[in-house]
């Protein structure tokens, strides 16, 4: 993992290529963020209660990691792996569009977890697609720059979203159907602006042996990043608890409002600490600065955890809030930036969809399992319960991946 040292050469990584898968991962995220920031309200229309929601976000990354594993191992066999990538985004975008027509909690379900398996089809594929496109010494800024681009769209997703509620009455459905455009976009950017470089296909082996083939130091690194993401639940979550918090002193309306504001700011700070992390990575240890990306998740939960918040002091709320979305922006522009430079270090390119693969079916397992046990426990026994058992693993992933950083 050590990289350390300033003598990285100059070389052209912004082609293309990562232009366009780029500009796709904006458009894309621009699409399922509209839904993502108005699908809690759009539940408690329904009547859905807080382990609902975590339900829906677990069962669809689950459904979406063992895609993801699927997709990892077998397009590593295919000469050209661009077509599965323009499949994922379509498939992604027409179920999100249809999460509009449900009337239930459990439509929602199916037609989020319908999207995230398209989610899962297409991200090993772009990750190595983009992989492909520069030099192991830009890893980090090419990774940086996607995630970067990736926050821009879900920047604006929210934002959309709110004005089109206020321009559409409150409509939800009709701002769900607007998520087609974007998300169309994405899958065109895709097909039309990537340039797919020839490679040799590998020869087919089983998938045990694929795996077991995998370089330890990567497997190693695999297990922390399970145990970290065992914790590290949906951030739609956090919209959840702004709104539930200040919904007493400033209406439910406005304190929804208020919620994806905050979530707004998250993504800009995701944004915005994306691409400087990229560049660290490419000069300095990324295994450090991964630790600290997982250590400031572990400050977040402590605020979570020891600043419970009175239903009757807004103000108070609104800050302990604020430092919520400010950490949560920051940390995990850092942990998604810092996992897939690594994981593209610590790989050979011929094995990247294996590598990506697997790296996306971890956190996607760690996803379901946060969402599903902190949904759980919220419902049951309240946030500091629930926000504990995250600030745990936090913390235990903090230190695993510590003790990586030199491997």
């Amino acid at each position: 993992m050590n990289n350390g040292g300033l003598s990285v050469p100059a070389t052209h990584w912004l082609n293309r290529t990562v232009l366009g898968i780029g500009l796709a991962s904006l458009l894309s995220d621009w699409s399922h963020e509209m839904a993502t920031a108005i699908m809690p309200a759009f539940l408690a229309t329904m009547g859905a209660a807080a382990a609902w929601l975590g339900v829906i976000e677990g069962v669809s990354d689950g459904l979406s990691s063992f895609a993801k594993m699927g997709s990892g191992y077998f397009t590593d066999q295919l000469r050209r792996r661009k077509p599965i990538a323009v499949a994922g985004y379509i498939v992604t975008t027409v179920s999100t569009a249809c999460i509009g027509l449900a009337t239930q909690a459990w439509h929602v379900l199916l037609c989020r977890a319908s999207a995230w398996l398209g989610r899962g089809l297409r991200t090993p594929v772009r990750k190595a697609l983009l992989a492909a496109a520069v030099t192991p010494e830009t890893y980090g800024r090419a990774f940086g720059f996607e995630r970067m681009m990736d926050t821009c769209g879900a920047i604006v997703g929210p934002v959309s979203a709110t004005a089109l509620l206020g321009t559409f009455g409150g409509d939800f459905s009709r701002v769900l159907l607007v998520t087609l455009i974007p998300g169309l976009l994405a899958a065109a950017a895709i097909a039309f602006l990537v340039e797919e470089k020839e490679r040799i296909a590998v020869k087919y082996i089983s998938f045990r042996a694929r795996l077991t083939a995998l370089p330890k130091p990567f497997q190693r690194f695999l297990l922390a990043v399970a145990l970290f993401g065992s914790g590290d639940f949906a951030h739609s979550m956090l919209i959840l608890l702004a709104a539930q918090k200040l919904a007493p002193q400033l209406g439910a309306t406005k304190a929804a409002g208020v919620a994806v504001s905050l979530y707004v700011l998250h993504n800009v700070l995701y944004a915005g600490f994306a691409f400087v992390a990229g560049w660290l990575a490419d000069h300095f240890n990324k295994g450090t600065l991964l630790t600290v990306g997982y250590g400031l998740a572990a400050v977040m939960g402590l605020v979570l955890v020891l600043a419970p918040m009175n239903p009757t002091r807004s103000g108070v709320n609104l800050a302990v809030l604020a430092l919520v979305f400010i950490l949560a922006g920051i940390y995990v522009a850092t942990e998604e930036a810092l996992e897939d430079s690594l994981a593209a270090e610590l790989v050979d390119k011929e094995h990247h969809g294996m590598g990506f693969g697997m790296l996306a079916t971890v956190n996607g397992i760690g996803d379901f399992v946060s969402s599903i046990v902190v949904g759980a426990l919220w419902t049951a026994w309240g946030t500091q319960v629930a926000f504990a058992y995250s600030t745990a693993l936090f913390a235990a992933g903090t230190v695993a991946v510590w003790r990586l950083r030199d491997a």
